[in-house]
């Protein structure tokens, strides 16, 4: 097969619709990277159904989306619209996963299966429950949204409320308890426009927004909305990415892997090592570190320093678990590795952060003892690392925090994260 018909596709996220000589849409599917995802039908090998397919193919169209999520979405609706004769699995959507924001005074959002009553505002069908999955936890770090019922507040906020994922409508209260009801329709509304394409008219409304915060010096509203806007332009989506393979396809078809491609289809792709320390003396002055290594090289536009904020004695777990929810509320691009400056107490912290996330990202603590002259390890190394490297990860994650730690104490030094 010629490689006329995809040579011209671009580098960027989208949908791809395969037509055949009749015009006829045949399958429509999504990619992180349009030219390479549609390439792997004609360079790879495939299963009978597939090859089926790929010798119908005679023309191919594509639509250009700013991120993976919108092309997910995009995706969904698409196949619902037309029904592609090659995405049989997404004809009988009864199983598959529904986006549902619900027809309540406080709307929840929450994800649904087709055979379920409707309750609201339904989105999808989502074939690929995981990629739906990882595009909620991207957009509720943006729009935070409650899945409590309301009629049965909680007495303390849930934990998703303490990593800014829940708004605050566990509790009861004026409004909707630590959210006013006007500001929490607000979110459902944004959630709403993104979920019907409605991206860049949604952008227009929040900039017009912050633009009258700010003329009535309301400035917390136009910070917490300048925040929300950056997000949306920066979302990191590669989780997302990195689902082109099986679930895009029809039943039963997967694609081939060349030698050398990793079972997550991202051999090539630079590796990030996450490296955290803390730093205090008897709970003053406390500080996280976190740096970064790309590939095995300090990388220090992608350093961040927190000041301790929830914990005010001396306990390097706690304080290490405030620095991972804070840094995994933001969508800022996921680690291979978390490197750990402490033993098993504080690796099992770190789990502990992943979990309630829902991450599955690699842990490994390296600990130097008392006179921090060992390298006693937890965990195993990752092949694409060795211990010299991340030797020299904790090293820098050390001396970081250390720095970090004295300009806090230094008189008249003000700053923190």
């Amino acid at each position: 097969m010629t490689n006329k018909l995809y040579k011209n596709l671009p580098d960027t996220p989208g949908v791809y619709i395969f037509k055949n000589t009749a015009g006829k849409i045949l399958y429509i599917g999504k990619a992180g990277n349009l030219k390479r995802r549609v390439s792997s039908y004609f360079l790879r090998g495939h299963d009978s159904r597939i090859e089926k397919l790929v010798n119908e193919i005679k023309k191919i169209e594509y639509k250009k989306t700013d991120t993976a999520i919108e092309a997910l979405i995009l995706e969904a609706e698409l196949i619902k619209k037309y029904q592609p004769p090659y995405n049989v699995r997404e004809k009988d959507d009864s199983s598959f996963l529904f986006v549902e924001i619900t027809d309540e005074k406080l709307p929840r959002v929450l994800l649904v299966r087709g055979k379920d009553k409707p309750n609201g505002k339904r989105f999808g069908p989502f074939t690929s429950s995981s990629s739906i999955r990882e595009a909620l936890k991207i957009i509720r770090r943006i729009f935070p949204f409650s899945t409590h019922q309301t009629d049965k507040p909680l007495k303390r906020p849930c934990f998703d409320y303490q990593i800014g994922l829940c708004p605050g409508t566990c509790l009861p209260g004026q409004g909707a308890g630590l959210i006013h009801k006007t500001d929490y329709l607000k979110n459902i509304k944004n959630l709403r426009m993104f979920f019907e394409g409605k991206k860049k008219r949604m952008m227009k409304e929040l900039e017009k927004e912050m633009a009258q915060a700010s003329k009535k010096t309301e400035y917390e509203k136009a910070e917490k909305i300048k925040r929300q806007v950056f997000a949306l332009k920066h979302i990191q989506d590669v989780a997302l990415i990195r689902e082109e393979r099986g679930p895009e396809l029809p039943r039963g078809v997967r694609l081939g892997r060349r030698p050398g491609d990793t079972p997550s289809g991202d051999s090539g792709r630079a590796k990030r090592i996450e490296g955290y320390d803390i730093s205090n003396i008897s709970g003053t002055s406390a500080v996280g570190a976190m740096v970064v290594f790309t590939n095995g090289e300090p990388d220090k536009d992608e350093y961040r320093k927190f000041k301790i904020k929830t914990v005010f004695k001396s306990d390097d777990t706690g304080m290490l678990k405030e620095v991972l929810i804070r840094r995994f509320r933001n969508s800022w691009l996921k680690p291979d590795l978390i490197l750990i400056d402490g033993g098993r107490g504080q690796v099992n912290a770190a789990k502990a952060v992943m979990n309630k996330f829902g991450l599955k990202i690699p842990i490994v603590g390296l600990a130097k003892g008392p006179k921090r002259k060992r390298n006693d390890l937890v965990g195993l190394i990752p092949k694409f690392t060795d211990l010299k490297t991340l030797i020299k990860v904790r090293d820098e994650a050390h001396r970081f925090a250390i720095a970090y730690h004295k300009k806090l104490r230094s008189a008249g030094f003000i700053g923190a994260r």
